[in-house]
């Protein structure tokens, strides 16, 4: 393949990534698509640099995969554009279909990077790492789906379907499509313009569909702009309604609207200080099931907080204390200002005292973090996060672990996580994870595994050393430490390298024995490792070597569904192009538990337990025993 071919190749790569690079924000229906696949295509822009700037000649199979490649970030590049160009109203209307449009985009890229071989590209291992990180988003983002958004999908129907529909529902219509201002509804106007010239002039039915629509809008909006009392009329007419209030919003034990929703450990929601008074009359169990908790603390329900606020403000409805940021003195519902000032006067003793009082500061710390949001961003903004890191290295253990769990209770919130990580925590907790007393060791793994959610953390924690002392705790752990450093070795491990520390560092025999150890309540958590790491080559072949058939196929038979799905996944990684393997997984009768998975399994599971059935019909097949 000649010099040529592959400059140009490249520099249409590198030119339609910085193309994509200076789209503006997308403020529509579409905006989490269009944000996430921005945002990774822009990712790959550190390659196509790298790639421009090399002399290195490349491959015929590379050329061939970078076409590939840049067929679909075309494609993107299309859909980006059209997406943040296009009507606003269609694509409301036409949301599935756009959905469908970036799955489509999304497995095209992904596709394209699985036929490039890095290792001839003669990248530096910075890019190659991140390309590598990049691939595994786009291959998660392709198995994922898109919820749908079903208040947008009621107020479009009500808004279409009703002669005259509730003002609410075209305010909270104009606010979710960004049609908020004349202008905006000007601009709407001159796309659904353009769309009946690129129609060819015969748009169909969706184009009254939409007039209509937008008509409805536009009325709306006039009369928000220039019926202020007329509005406000609207609101005193929308309290006075006094809706009823949806029974998931209600509190279980009180029956009112909660304000401040947890959850406890069986998964059941309720007002904060509802449960907690009964906690403290002394029960110990959930009083909505019955069943015995298996903890008392109290996990906060973001998702139906944010639903309630939502439906109280379309309801008209005053909203929800404890709403507010601990930056508003002025809120008493937001930081109790015992809090505030004790958030103070801990930072004192924790920078200046003396090692007691520093311990007592970091024990104090450990709760304000844990007891709710509002503390987790005044602690942080105090700059209380570097003074913990520091007691990281603290010859006290108790003064050790209640700096490592207030880390770890400040990290539930996503900007903390960067500001932990910037304060240089990551060496230092695995140092805790490597020798300090078992609770630190277990909040350790908790940490790790909390910052893991961010893709760029999983390369240094890999690079820190922390997969041999997370698999020591998995071997040697308490039942709650086993836990911990499986979920953060599971979750490690979808960075590719990593996948080769756990392997190298010997994972694979202690998978082992926790998945032959039913008793021992961690067969779910060594299955979906195993499903992971077979994924990559060096986990397969290690894998094979311990000869897990026979245990697969216990699972196959007798276990969860989650569990028979990994066990299938695991089971097809090694047994593709592997006809000895094939041999033995018929020889132990493995084809009636398939068969049977195929059928009633999981989705996944379906399709790898049928994939397995083919091969073992393809291997018994004349001639088949001849196959390499």
């Amino acid at each position: 393949m000649e010099d040529s071919e592959r400059v140009v190749v490249v520099t249409d790569l590198f030119e339609i990534v910085r193309e994509i690079s200076g789209f503006p924000e997308c403020k529509n229906t579409s905006k989490k698509l269009y944000s996430n696949l921005l945002r990774r295509v822009k990712l790959l822009s550190p390659l196509f640099e790298e790639l421009k700037d090399s002399e290195i000649l490349i491959d015929e199979d590379e050329i061939r995969g970078l076409g590939c490649l840049k067929v679909g970030l075309e494609a993107a590049k299309n859909l980006l554009r059209s997406v943040n160009e296009g009507s606003k109203l269609f694509q409301a209307l036409q949301k599935d279909n756009i959905v469908k449009h970036f799955h489509d985009v999304t497995e095209q890229i992904e596709q394209a990077l699985s036929e490039i071989s890095y290792d001839k590209l003669n990248i530096s291992e910075e890019v190659h790492e991140q390309i590598e990180l990049v691939h595994a988003q786009f291959r998660r983002a392709k198995e994922r789906s898109d919820s749908p958004d079903v208040q947008l999908y009621m107020d479009l129907y009500s808004a279409q379907n009703e002669k005259d529909p509730d003002p609410a529902i075209l305010k909270r219509l104009s606010e979710k499509l960004q049609l908020k201002t004349i202008n905006d509804l000007k601009k709407e106007s001159l796309a659904l313009h353009e769309m009946v010239i690129s129609s060819g002039g015969d748009p169909g039915d969706w184009l009254e569909e939409m007039s209509v629509l937008l008509k409805k809008l536009k009325d709306s909006v006039l009369a928000e702009n220039t019926g202020a009392e007329t509005s406000e009329n609207e609101k005193v007419f929308m309290r006075s309604r006094s809706p009823v209030i949806p029974d998931d919003f209600r509190c279980p034990i009180s029956l009112e609207l909660m304000k401040d929703p947890v959850i406890v450990s069986t998964g059941q929601t309720y007002e904060r200080a509802c449960i907690q008074k009964w906690l403290d009359a002394g029960h110990k169990t959930c009083p909505k099931t019955q069943q015995t908790l298996s903890h008392t603390a109290l996990t906060p329900n973001y998702v139906l907080k944010s639903l309630i606020a939502q439906w109280c403000e379309s309801n008209g409805i005053e909203l929800p204390k404890n709403q507010g940021s601990c930056k508003n003195k002025n809120s008493s519902n937001s930081v109790p200002d015992r809090d505030r000032a004790g958030i103070e006067a801990l930072l004192q003793k924790l920078s200046h005292g003396n090692p007691e009082e520093q311990r007592a500061a970091a024990g104090e710390f450990r709760l304000l973090a844990k007891r709710n949001a509002d503390n987790r961003v005044c602690i942080a903004d105090a700059g209380v996060i570097p003074l913990l890191v520091e007691l990281l290295s603290s010859p006290d253990n108790r003064t050790q672990e209640h700096a490592v769990t207030a880390l770890l209770n400040l990290s539930i919130n996503e900007t903390n996580k960067g500001n932990i990580v910037n304060a240089g925590a990551i060496p230092d907790i695995v140092e805790v994870l490597k020798s300090g007393s078992m609770e630190a060791r277990e909040n350790a793994a908790a940490t790790l595994f909390s910052l893991s959610v961010v893709d760029e953390y999983k390369v240094a924690i890999g690079a820190a050393g922390a997969i041999p002392a997370l698999i020591d705790l998995l071997c040697q752990g308490s039942p709650r430490g086993k836990k911990d450093a499986a979920t953060a070795i599971f979750n490690l491990s979808i960075y590719q390298g990593n996948k080769v520390r756990a392997v190298r560092a010997g994972i694979v025999v202690p998978l082992m024995r926790l998945l032959k150890d039913a008793g021992g309540g961690m067969v779910d958590e060594a299955l979906a490792i195993m499903a992971i790491l077979a994924s990559h080559h060096e986990g397969k072949t290690a894998i094979g070597l311990a000869e897990p058939i026979p245990a697969l196929i216990d699972v196959m038979r007798t276990g969860s569904p989650r569990n028979r799905e990994n066990a299938a996944a695991v089971l097809w990684s090694l047994c593709t192009g592997d006809v000895q393997r094939l041999k033995t997984l018929k020889e132990l009768g493995a084809e009636e538990a398939l068969k049977e998975l195929s059928e009633n399994g999981t989705d996944r599971a379906k399709r790898k337990a049928g994939n397995l059935l083919e091969l073992m019909q393809r291997k018994a097949e004349p001639g088949a025993e001849d196959s390499p």
